[in-house]
């Protein structure tokens, strides 16, 4: 029987505590296989300095009002332009390789199951690898922005 590194426990267990809406958030609980969400759920288009082939769908809450979570996926060997969020965005990579480099600190690469938290305001960019599309869950405190940095 394969055996489960401490680390692995926590991600399951913080994936677990993000995706379950507070008693604030609403009333029913929510449930959505995210394996079988690109079949199921509506995806959006990105903003326009995203790359293409972006998109988004909105898994629990109102993006115009905060505290909503989303899934975020872009292409494989895609480069995410400079942006920053007025929120804190928490993160999980669901699958692909996904190098996230935020204004002065070194890259992080986050693989599948990777969890990484993003502070409100600060400039990053980011490169999907060649590993397949990166699909992310994102969870958001404020209502949703994506301001490109301009060169």
């Amino acid at each position: 029987m394969k055996r489960f590194k401490h680390y692995q426990v926590l991600i399951a267990i913080v994936f677990y505590l993000l995706i379950s809406p507070s008693v604030n958030a609403q009333e029913n609980s929510v449930a959505i296989d995210t394996k079988k969400a690109a079949e199921k759920l509506d995806w959006l288009d990105c903003p326009d300095f995203m790359p293409e082939g972006c998109a988004i769908t909105i898994l629990n809450g109102d993006p115009a009002k905060g505290n909503f979570d989303i899934l975020y996926k872009v292409p494989a060997n895609s480069s995410i332009a400079k942006h920053w969020h007025t929120s804190p965005e928490r993160m999980i990579l669901l699958t692909g390789e996904l190098t996230v480099t935020y204004d002065g600190e070194n890259p992080t690469v986050l693989t599948a199951g990777t969890y990484a938290y993003g502070p409100a305001k600060k400039p990053h960019v980011a490169k999907c690898g060649d590993k397949g599309p990166c699909t992310l869950f994102i969870a958001f405190e404020d209502p949703m922005d994506a301001v490109e940095v301009k060169k």
